[in-house]
This record gives structure tokens, sequence and C-alpha cells, in this order.
């Protein structure tokens, strides 16, 4: 364990149990908590005065006692997960004090708001809705709540790395979520440099969460732009019914039988801290340290980056192989064009720089007869060539033989030796989070709140590339007023991208300090040439070629050599904006990966339910909102390296709904207008309807409507990637006029790879380089209809069903696509563009939760599926037809111990990304965990696994496999 990890856990302990004890005239409480039905003693029930921190707990035998300074009279709440709370008013000291509590059937009596804004219960939810409570975040399968989400009816995870994982619901799964909105106490969870949520970076503990409540499906007309698949709503609890010292402390292990590296610690403390006085002010604090070493990204098949396919072949066999988890491979050239292209004048003006114009290689090899042999063209140089150039002249003679002997050059690419991904990002992965809160209550019924959440980390992330998010952190501010009726809300989000880089421009640019590629590749071909001519195989020449431009004094630095690290090093903390790389100026010898992200989002919003106003006779929320983003990443990620860029967006709803047919049938209205800076405005409507077919049995039907923006990088990006063999550009019409798009057209990838085939048969076919003509209109928000049809019944308060089926349509889809210009030989550009036609999925789930006494039987399963797609779309669905979960635990089989075991299998499904695609195979995995509870000391002692089994899967192509994670918990006060 590191020092650094010790001292925050001793720190975090002394401030856990120091405190200021003060006698004063006390009032002592005893007695016995019993089950009603089966008068056996409970233990572990919390007796607290309500509002206060005061209380104790029962021990093994169900007894308890305490003593409090509190003034009678006072009220105190016995409770216990899984039964009905009782509140009991004390006036005096009393021993003998019995309590009896009743077990409480939960299911589907849990409260939830965010379905419509207000609170209803969830058998009620007039759409679709998953919930977590405390109950089931204490007793998760999985290290954590956030992890446990897969085990929801519908919910995918992309895991990108151990700390950062994407959330889906209903297709169009991505490492980086755009369609999917994430919500921590009312606060947008997104980055608002990356248009989505890293993961719970930034997110709750789980000793502070109170609930979480998710929406699958459109929810655009409550919650705004964005939320095109879901919506996520995290709520903490407050420092009025939660109060106290708590702390858990997790160790466990990972990497277990992996290749990458041996078994590494994983290590997690988390602590809370709240009070509060006399109902009126309170405070909390909370605090969460993760360290851990992350999932390995080594896959090393090679990757056909034109056509996005895997392809035969590996170092040895294939001159231009490209891993998928290799980088600086991606810089690539044809041997041919190389001696006939744009490589030659350069080499050229180099010898008669040298020479001080006195030799001019192309005049004097314009001498030697044209059928000369390559013996010939040595003589010549050691006859013709002065001494001080001959080297020069030898190493680039290739070249000019090439131009007059077009046939003793292959047509064949050659890529550059990259490096793996576990060389060049930072695996250790870390997760800081701080969180703090102060309330004041003038009533009953109006409440202010101050809140500042700030989380900062080590982690993976998979865009275009796979990106080093080192020392990353994001900080979110809130000031809030609420009431019965309404609530007025302002916070900031403020990222940060640290010390992030980009594994790929990292490793390319290595090889570029090591050695250019106007030396590395002369070297190759030069050396090709001669084994070549020596009568050499083409598999050996190729070999030596290689084997000579890496060699040291040609240049590449081996992998953790002192010359590695000093490049690696300076390059990482260099800002890709001041290299070559991103600007495309060869006049710069400045080499740099890193961001300088510090784009910034205010958002302020407000509601009022005039419900209460009406009478009842009808319900009436209004609200509205605006949102400000500041793009600020000095020239890393957007066009603002010498400006600033802002994008502003306005929005209001309205929401009505009404009781009919003796309250048998109620109706929801609902519908938003929002409008952002670059685009139209756009109104989504939603109307939804819940009928009770009889007690605890309700049919639901609802039309949702939904849309999101194109990104703030769909919009500004301005990025090189691949070697500086591509850029990434916003598809608005400023960014595509940067790049001269509209008039200096390109073609489409399919119609550039068709003519290349053509020119490798020998007949280049030129009517196949079909310009792309941007649509009119421009890039636009995507849209999307969706139909859904549910029921949730409880049968004899045992069985909980919920079954929905759902048909989405999508337009304007936005996609994105490459443009070549050859005549340019500029490289590629990428956009978003919005697909020329309707994208259709339909898909169903079913869950089931059984009561088998104290046994919880759970079960799920979802199937969901794309229809026919527009000829210009890439199938980015990513998302496996079927997947199912089954469940089953018992909060307390034998006295005082607990367990859960869940499993979950998907079938196997094809992944597409800008940054790879390929399948992905079908995987299973359990989770489980055993609890031992220790009333007298407050205190859960949890032994659990995620991946018991070990079977190291992938959920989405180019990030890591992940494998199981074992770990012990303890948690005081729980």
């Amino acid at each position: 364990m590191s020092k650094t990890f010790t001292k925050a856990i001793f720190t975090l302990l002394l401030l856990c149990f120091t405190g200021l004890i003060v006698r004063a005239q006390s009032v002592l409480i005893s007695g016995t908590v019993r089950d009603n039905a089966t008068n056996a003693p409970i233990p572990g029930v919390g007796i607290t005065v309500k509002g206060k921190t005061a209380g104790t707990a029962t021990d093994n035998s169900g007894k308890y006692s305490f003593t409090t300074t509190e003034k009678a009279p006072f009220t105190i709440v016995i409770s216990y997960v899984g039964y009905t709370s009782i509140e009991k008013e004390i006036t005096r000291s009393i021993s003998n004090l019995d309590f009896r509590l009743e077990s409480a059937t939960i299911l589907g009596n849990e409260v939830v708001i965010s379905a419509s804004r207000t609170p209803e219960r969830i058998l009620e939810s007039p759409v679709s809705i998953e919930r977590m409570g405390q109950a089931a975040i204490r007793e998760q399968a999985a290290p954590s709540f956030y992890d446990a989400l897969i085990n929801m009816k519908g919910v995918e995870i992309s895991t990108q790395s151990l700390t950062f994982k994407s959330i889906n619901t209903r297709g169009f799964n991505s490492n980086g979520n755009v369609r999917f909105n994430q919500y921590v106490d009312g606060m947008d969870n997104q980055a608002p440099g990356l248009n989505f949520s890293v993961g719970n970076i930034i997110g709750l503990s789980d000793l502070d969460v109170d609930n979480v409540e998710l929406l699958p499906g459109a929810s655009s007309a409550l919650y705004g732009a964005g939320g095109i698949n879901g919506t996520m709503l995290m709520n903490s609890k407050n420092p009025f019914d939660y109060q106290g010292v708590s702390f858990q402390y997790k160790t466990g292990l990972n990497h277990v039988n992996d290749n990458s590296t041996g078994v590494q610690p994983y290590n997690q403390f988390d602590a809370r801290l709240a009070k509060s006085w006399n109902n009126k002010f309170g405070v909390k604090a909370s605090f969460s340290y993760l360290k851990a070493e992350d999932w390995y990204a080594s896959d090393t098949r090679n990757f056909d980056r034109k056509n996005n396919v895997v392809k035969s072949g590996d170092r040895t066999s294939d001159p231009n192989y490209d891993g998928i988890n290799v980088y600086g491979d991606e810089v690539s050239q044809n041997m041919r064009n190389i001696t006939q292209g744009s490589i030659e004048p350069g080499i050229r003006q180099r010898i008669l720089a040298a020479s001080g114009g006195a030799f001019d290689p192309r005049a004097a090899l314009s001498n030697v007869p044209a059928n000369a042999t390559y013996p010939s063209y040595l003589a010549f140089i050691s006859q013709n060539v002065p001494a001080p150039l001959q080297a020069a002249a030898g190493q680039y003679l290739p070249f000019f033989y090439g131009l007059r002997n077009p046939s003793a050059m292959p047509d064949q690419f050659i890529s550059r030796d990259g490096y793996s991904e576990a060389n060049l990002v930072d695996y250790n992965a870390s997760s800081l989070k701080l969180s703090g809160a102060a309330h004041y209550k003038f009533n009953n019924n109006l409440e202010a709140i101050a809140q500042a959440n700030w989380g900062t980390g080590t982690s993976v992330y998979t865009g275009t590339e796979r990106y080093s998010l080192r020392n990353f952190n994001i900080g979110q501010y809130k000031l809030e007023l609420k009431g019965k009726d309404f609530f007025l809300r302002g916070y900031t989000t403020q990222e940060r991208s640290g010390d992030s880089y980009i594994a790929a421009v990292l490793g390319l640019s290595i090889n570029e300090v090591s050695s250019p590629n106007s030396a590395w590749f002369p070297a190759y071909i030069g050396n090709y040439v001669g084994a070549s001519v020596q009568g050499a195989s083409s598999e050996a020449a190729h070999a030596a070629g290689r084997a000579a431009a890496n060699a040291s004094g040609n240049g590449r630095f081996a992998a953790g050599s002192p010359e590695f690290n000093a490049a690696k090093e300076q390059i990482m903390n260099t800002n890709i904006s001041s290299t070559s790389i991103n600007d495309a100026d060869p006049t710069k010898s400045i080499y740099g990966a890193r961001f300088d992200d510090k784009t910034n989002l205010y958002h302020y919003e407000g509601m009022y339910n005039f419900t209460n106003f009406l009478n009842n006779v009808v319900e009436l929320q209004v609200g509205a909102s605006s949102r400000l983003y500041q793009l600020r990443s000095n020239g890393t990620i957007f066009d603002d390296q010498n400006r600033e860029i802002d994008i502003n967006e306005y929005g209001a709803f309205a929401q009505l709904g009404k009781k009919l047919l003796n309250d048998k049938l109620k109706l929801t209205l609902a519908g938003r207008f929002d409008k952002s800076t670059n685009f139209e405005g756009r109104f989504t409507p939603r109307i939804a309807a819940v009928f009770t077919v009889a007690e605890n049995n309700n049919i639901r039907a609802s039309y949702q409507t939904g849309y999101r923006n194109p990104t703030t990088q769909n919009q500004y990006i301005d990025l090189s990637v691949l070697g500086g063999q591509s850029r990434l550009i916003g598809g608005i019409p400023e960014s595509l006029n940067k790049y001269d798009l509209y008039n200096n057209k390109g073609v489409l990838r399919k119609d550039y790879n068709a003519f290349l085939a053509s020119a490798a048969s020998g007949t280049p076919n030129p009517a196949l380089l079909v310009p792309y003509t941007f649509d009119s209109e421009g890039l636009r928000p995507e849209s999307v209809q969706s139909f859904e049809l549910g029921y949730k019944g409880l049968v004899n308060n045992k069985l909980l069903i919920d079954a929905y089926g759902y048909y989405n349509t999508y337009s304007d889809f936005i996609t994105a696509i490459t443009l070549f210009r050859p005549s340019t030989g500029t490289g590629s550009y990428s956009m978003p563009v919005n697909a020329r036609g309707e994208v259709n999925t339909y898909g169903a789930a079913l869950g089931v939760d059984y009561l088998i006494g104290k046994y919880t039987v759970t079960g799920n399963v979802s199937y969901n599926q794309i229809g026919d797609l527009p000829a210009d779309y890439d199938n980015d669905f990513n998302t496996p037809t079927v997947r199912y979960n089954l469940g089953l635990s018992n909060r307390e089989i034998v006295k005082n111990f607990g367990f859960n075991v869940q499993y979950r299998w998907q079938d196997g499904y094809n992944w597409f990304s800008s940054f790879a695609a390929g399948p992905i195979p079908a995987f299973s995995t359990v989770d489980a965990q055993v609890n031992f509870k220790i009333p007298a000391y407050k205190s859960v002692i949890k032994v659990g696994g995620s991946n018991l089994l070990n079977s190291y899967y992938s959920t989405s192509f180019g990030n890591p496999e992940a494998g199981g994670l074992y770990y012990v918990s303890l948690t005081y006060n729980p």
C-alpha cells in the first residue's frame, strides 16, 4: 500500500472518530426489537433520534440501550431494511421499550420522481423506469453501485478502463455516449468539452448515494437536449435524514492469470460525515479514493484502417502491419509512390543544399542509361559524386533508381514500427472524489443548498484514438433554492484535462523524434533495394529494409530505453497544438500529444408546480433553462487556438396531467422547446397514459420524442489524427469552409477504395471518384420518435412483472463520413453529417422479481434490433440482440449472514466506431458477494468477486479485456 494511501486513511479515520463530547441532563432509553411474525429478535436495527445523529443499533439479542441529551419531548425512529419503520415520541427516560417490526414487501412500492418530475409509485409510472434504492445498493454483487447498473433491465456498459465506463440503453452504445444523459443531484454530469459523462469520476460514492433512477428511451420533453436513448439520475443522501460518520475500506486484487501483468492490488477508501442542528442547518462531506492497476488493451491483431476491418498478417508477414492497440504504425507510405512522388523532391533539395548547389542528383543520374543495372548506378556514384556527398547519395540512390526503373519498386505500402499501448499510456488507475454540501431550511417548505463535487483521476478513454487521461479533473458547483412546489438552480461544470494526451500521437511523435519519416522511409527502401538486387526474396528484402531503418543511428528508440523515456516525457507534456502533427507545418520540430482543455459549462434552470395552486384538479408544471458552453482548449481539441468559442442553449417546457375514470386512467401531455446558437429551434412533445386494470396492475402507453444537438466537438473540433494522415473537423459550415470542402470536394471512403482497387488492377477508373456534396440544409440536430407499450404488475405481493416493447424512428441521425482528396494528396477529413434517410430500431424487455420466503429471485431479458439502414450510414448500433440477467439473494440466510449472486449473458455482435470495428464475442459473467453483519459495532464485512470465474471479455472493440476483481470490504455505519 502506498504511503499516500495510508496517510489518507489514517487522517480520515482520525477525523471520523475525533469529536467533542458534551455531558448534560440525559434521557436513557432501552428495550428489545423483534420480528412481529416470528417473535425472533432482530439484530442491527437502527434506533435514532429523528433529525439527529444520536442513536444506536440492536445487538445480537435484539436489545438496545442508549442515552441522549436531547430535550424531551422528541421522536425516535426504529428502522431496518425489509421492515416498516416505526416512529415513537419520547417524553422521559424509559426501559423495556420494546418494538415489533412488520416485514415490509417493497416490491413495486418505491417512489420515483424522474418519470414525471413529480413523486409517484413506480408501479404507476407513465414510462419505463428502473430504480436502485439503498437496500439494493448495500447488497449489490459488484465493486460499486455504478458497476451494478449493468444488472438493470436493458442496461449496457462499455468498459474502456477500470474507472471509465459508459452507460447506455436501447442501442447505439458507444465509448463516449452522447445519447445518454447522466445527472447528479440535478446537475448534468457531462464533461462539457466531450459532451458525455466520464463514468462516475465526479459521481457519488456508495456511502453517499441515496437512490438511482434510470429512464430508458427518449426523455427530451422533460430534460432537454440529449437523453435521446435514456437518462439516469443519481441522488445523494441529505444531511438531515442521514447523519453521523460512516466509512468503508475495500481491498482486493485483479489481473489474475493476466498475460500482460501479474496479480495487482485494488484498494478503495470511502468516508462520509453528516450533521444537522435543530433540523434547520445541515452539512455533509464525503471522500472516496481508489487506486488500482488498470486493464490492459493489448489486441495486436492487424487492422485495415482504410476499410475498418481486421485483416490477416503480423509485423513479420505484412510490411504494412497496423496493430489495433499498437500506436505509431499508423504512418504508412507506398514504396513506388515515395520514389516517384512527394519525398523525392525533398531529398534532391537536401543534396543540393549540402553541396552548395554544386551537385544535382536528378540531373546527374539522368545521364545513366535507362536500362542500366543497379551496380551501374553505384559505380556512377563513386565516379561522379564528390566524396563528401557519396554517403548521402548512396542512401538516396534507390529513389533515383526507382525514377528510371519503376518495376524495381513494388506497389507495396509499408508502415513504421509502433509501440504497444502499455508502453505509452498510464495504467496506474486512480480516482479521487470529494464532495460537500450545506443545507439550510427556512421552514418545512423552503430549503437552500450549496453543493460542490470535485473529482480527479487517471484513466484511459477510447474515442477516435485511445486517450490517456492523466490527472483529468472536473468540478461541479451548485446553488439551489427549492420549495414544496418549485426550485431554482444554477451550477457550473469546470473541466480540466490535466496532463491527458493521445496515445497514438505520442507513439508516432516518438518515431518522428527518433528518425523523421523523411529519413526512415528512404533508409527502408534503400536497404530493401540493396537486398533485392542481390537476390533476396521479397520477405527477406523487407526484413533487411526494416532492420536497417530501425537500427541505431537511423533511429528507432527501443521502448523503455533512456532515449525513449526522455522523448516520451517531453512529448506527452507538450501541447498538441504546438506541433507539426496538428497544424501540418513542416517547419516545426516540436512534437506534442497533450490536451489543454479548460472548457466550462454554466447552467440555470427553474420549475414551478401549479398543482396545489389549482387544487389538484389537474397537474401542471412549467420550467425553463439556459446553458452556456465556453470552449477553451487552446487549439488542442477545438478550432480555438486564436479565439474563444461560446455556444448558448435555451429551453422551456410544460407538462399537464389529469386522472380520469375514477382515477383509473391518468393522461400526461408534455412538450419542450429548445434553441441552440448554431441550429434552429426544436419542439419535442410527449404523450403518456397509465391505466389501472386491477389493484397494483397497470398498463402504460406513450409516444415520446427526443433530440440532441450536434456535440461541441461535432461543431468545432479541429484535430489531426492517425499520424497526420486524417483530420477530424466540425460539420458546421464554418468548419467545412475552413478546409474548402464545399468547392474542393472530396470523395467517400468506399469510392476512394474502389478507385485504388481499379488502379491496382492496372486500369485506373477516375469515374469512381464521385465528388461528395454536402446537404444544403447543413448539419442538423438528431431526433427520435418513440412508441412504447408496457405493463407493470404486482401479484400476491410476491411477484413483480415489468414488460415493455418499443419502436423508435430516428431522423437526421448524426453519423460520420471520411472524405479523401486524391488530387491534392492532403490526406483525409472526417466530419459528422446527417444520414440521408430514417433509422429504425425496435425491441422489448421483461423483468421479474419474485419473493420466496426470505429469498429474492430476479431475472430480466432484453431484445434490441435495428432495421434497414440508409446507404451512407455505417452501422454503429453496437448492441447485442439478446442479453439477460439472473439473480438470487437473501439478506439474512442465517443470523447476520446474507448473500447475492448475479449472472449475466449477452450474445455476440459487431462493434463499429471511429477507432476500430470488429466482432464482440458472446460472453457471460458471475458476480457474487457474501456479507456478515456485526450489529454491536454497526459494521458489515463483505467478501465478493466481480467476474468471479475470471473469464476475460471485452464489451467493445479495441478496448481492454476485463477479468476478475476480488475484494473484501469493511463498512462502518452503512
